[in-house]
């Protein structure tokens, strides 16, 4: 098994004992992302959308540093504070993917890291 830790500076640095990412052979594990502006480190919770947006961008960058893309995600899970946003998450969500959606599901949690309202994480495969 060959295992190499991914990093960028244009996405947030944890704030635990976990990586932005781990690539085991040829399959990408990125870690839950929230709404923090990589640049200043600060939480950008105005709205659902500012912050799926947020998530969203700052996955890009971790898949980026892999050198990949959407198009390599296989599958997404989504945490939610309320079900409700759940259209506004799905609806910025699908403008990341061009086809061929990855596997996924969205679940409703009782508390997220810092109070964010939206947490997601990805697994791509070269």
């Amino acid at each position: 098994m060959k295992k190499k830790i991914i990093t960028t500076p244009n996405a947030p640095q944890p704030i635990g004992p976990y990586n932005q990412a781990v690539m085991v052979d040829d399959t990408l594990y990125i870690s839950g992302q929230i709404a923090l502006d990589p640049s200043s480190g600060q939480l950008m919770t105005e709205s659902i959308e500012q912050q799926t947006t947020l998530v969203m961008n700052n996955l890009n960058a971790i898949l980026h540093a892999a050198d990949m893309d959407f198009s390599h995600v296989v599958k997404t899970s989504i945490f939610l504070m309320d079900m409700n946003d759940f259209a506004k998450v799905n609806e910025i969500y699908a403008n990341y993917f061009e086809r061929d959606f990855p596997a996924r599901e969205t679940i409703q949690v009782a508390g997220l890291p810092r109070g964010v309202a939206v947490e997601i994480s990805m697994i791509a495969c070269k």
